[in-house]
């Protein structure tokens, strides 16, 4: 008997995604590239992607993530791991199959806590893959990784919120197709810590809010974009807070849960087709008279690579089997551990498949440079690395509290 069971629908749609990836997306990327580069702009939208999501949404390959059958496939996070991991693979899968990040969790947002009109003007065409957003949290003069520390203001003024401040990394924003911003934002600096937050669902084109300018990742200018928004004096409508005033904090917190939990299966993804690269080149490449995959340094990280997949496999379908049945606080644990876990093991894996490419490795001619410039951002996208270790050791501690206190800890 398997360790976890998927149900029928998803062992179906893992393979329609399986067939998908072969007979279009993979063959796609190259195409991808050219049209990228013939447009000059980084943040075109190709139309061999629209191309693909034509052909996804075909094939019923679409919203798979949404676990509200009203919405999306109504698969639990158990049964949309395999999925994830599978449109991991490739950068291009999880926007062809309308399953990408930031949206999702956007999307996540605005099914839970949105008005009727929010879900009319923004969720529709979201799920319809019409429209793009982007989440405004993080900025450039706190530290965010403290969502306390979020210093926009959002002062009500009569009918409306006024926002003052800066983000930046909003991801998305950039994407042509962008339409709307979640914002967090403090609405009452002398609430209890957790309490002074709010989000506004704002338009991208409200008067007053200026892009201005997109951040590069390790000199890579994402198509989506990560951007730098000022917001100068933006009056926003009372009706746009979502689930009322002093509920960011929990709002974010319900949001990045499967959230990172996403991003952790695409990176096992990205780290098996890493490891079939490295193994094709190693299979193919001689150097000394012998192909690389006799040397016993190859053989080690091919090996240490298979069995630090599996290990975080198992323990991101745990906290995905978690998340399901006793909830997504009870899985806090798993959730903040897989989160340092797959980024650095896939991280390690792509170093090593870099090495067995040479210096074709570093080069746009294969997926693996990008790949690394991604997962070393994923270490510190929806919290840094040692924010979850500290969750983590927080709570192993506790049971230890007692012996701290007698001990004169704190």
């Amino acid at each position: 008997m398997p360790l976890f069971e998927f149900s029928e629908q998803a062992e179906q749609y893992r393979s329609d995604l399986l067939e998908f990836m072969d007979s279009h997306v993979y063959p796609a990327e190259a195409v991808y590239e050219q049209q990228m580069r013939e447009a000059g702009d980084p943040h075109f939208q190709p139309p061999i992607l629209e191309d693909l999501k034509v052909e996804a949404r075909r094939r019923g390959l679409w919203n798979l993530f949404l676990p509200d059958s009203e919405w999306g496939a109504g698969l639990s996070n158990l049964d949309y791991a395999p999925l994830a991991e599978i449109m991991g693979r490739s950068p291009l899968a999880p926007e062809a199959c309308n399953c990408n990040a930031p949206d999702t969790g956007n999307m996540e947002i605005l099914a839970l806590f949105g008005t009727a009109e929010h879900k009319e003007k923004y969720l529709k065409p979201l799920l319809e893959g019409a429209i793009r957003s982007a989440f405004a949290m993080t900025e450039p003069a706190v530290a965010s990784s403290d969502a306390t520390n979020i210093r926009m203001s959002m002062v009500r003024d009569g009918d409306d919120y006024v926002l003052d401040g800066r983000k930046w990394f909003a991801s998305n924003a950039m994407h042509r197709n962008c339409k709307v911003l979640i914002v967090m934002g403090k609405t009452d600096p002398d609430a209890a810590p957790h309490r002074q937050q709010s989000m506004l669902v704002v338009p991208i084109d409200a008067p007053g809010v200026t892009v201005v300018r997109n951040l590069p990742v390790f000199g890579y200018h994402d198509r989506e974009g990560h951007a730098e928004i000022s917001f100068e004096n933006v009056r926003v409508p009372s009706k746009d807070i979502l689930a009322g005033p002093g509920e960011g904090f929990a709002i974010s917190q319900a949001r990045l849960g499967p959230g990172r939990i996403h991003h952790c299966m695409r990176a096992i993804g990205m780290a098996e087709r890493a490891l079939e690269l490295m193994c094709t080149r190693a299979s193919t490449r001689v150097t000394f008279g012998q192909v690389l995959a006799r040397r016993s340094n190859i053989q080690d990280w091919i090996a240490e690579a298979r069995i630090e997949i599996e290990m975080v496999r198992l323990l991101t379908l745990k906290a995905a089997h978690m998340m399901d049945t006793v909830g997504n606080k009870e899985a806090r644990t798993e959730i903040a551990a897989i989160k340092v876990a797959a980024p650095n093991m896939a991280l390690k894996i792509v170093d090593r498949a870099i090495q067995v490419h040479g210096g074709a490795g570093v080069t746009d001619d294969f997926p693996l440079a990008m790949a690394y410039a991604h997962l070393r951002t994923l270490r510190l996208a929806d919290g840094p690395d040692e924010v979850h270790k500290r969750a983590i050791a927080r709570q192993e501690l506790r049971r230890y509290r007692d012996l701290m206190t007698e001990s004169g800890g704190h």
